[in-house]
């Protein structure tokens, strides 16, 4: 949705701008893809799905998925001098990760209920903290974020 400044110009909302971006990477990678775009706590969430004919699996792995949010993200900076917080999802990659992320939680307090003081996970995004974070909640038991940069990682603990 655009709106207008103050000197009565059309201005693009971070959400189009991202939309643009994206369109314009799949269309130089000669992909097609549909773009859905919703905004729900404070946040722009943006799906990328496969269009008739066409196979995301290349642009749905993780790292690659990581990479374009990047990528959207800064573009987006470019255009507005502010940080977005845009999550970008590929071929409903970030759902997979969700179940995969929920699997590891399961793991980890099984290893608390075993008699671990605690169980650290790996390093991860503050995004998938933040669903690791509901997530042991959820059964009842204590998480914190430990470690600072791309070692950052969540500790469950029992609550």
């Amino acid at each position: 949705m655009s709106h207008v400044d103050e000197n009565g110009q059309t201005v693009k909302d971070t959400a189009e701008i991202a939309a643009d971006y994206i369109e314009a990477f799949l269309d130089i990678a000669d992909l097609d893809g549909d773009l859905e775009m919703e905004h729900s706590n404070g946040r722009d969430y943006i799906s990328i799905v496969a269009g008739e004919n066409n196979d995301l699996s290349a642009l749905s792995r993780g790292e690659v998925v990581t990479s374009l949010q990047e990528l959207t993200r800064l573009a987006v900076h470019t255009r507005t001098g502010d940080f977005s917080r845009l999550i970008l999802d590929v071929g409903g990659s970030r759902d997979a990760r969700a179940q995969e992320l929920d699997r590891i939680v399961e793991r980890a307090i099984e290893r608390i209920e075993g008699g671990a003081q605690s169980a650290a996970l790996p390093p991860m995004s503050s995004y998938e903290r933040k669903l690791v974070h509901d997530a042991v909640s959820e059964r009842g038991f204590a998480s914190h974020s430990e470690g600072e940069g791309a070692e950052r990682h969540t500790v469950i603990t029992q609550a």
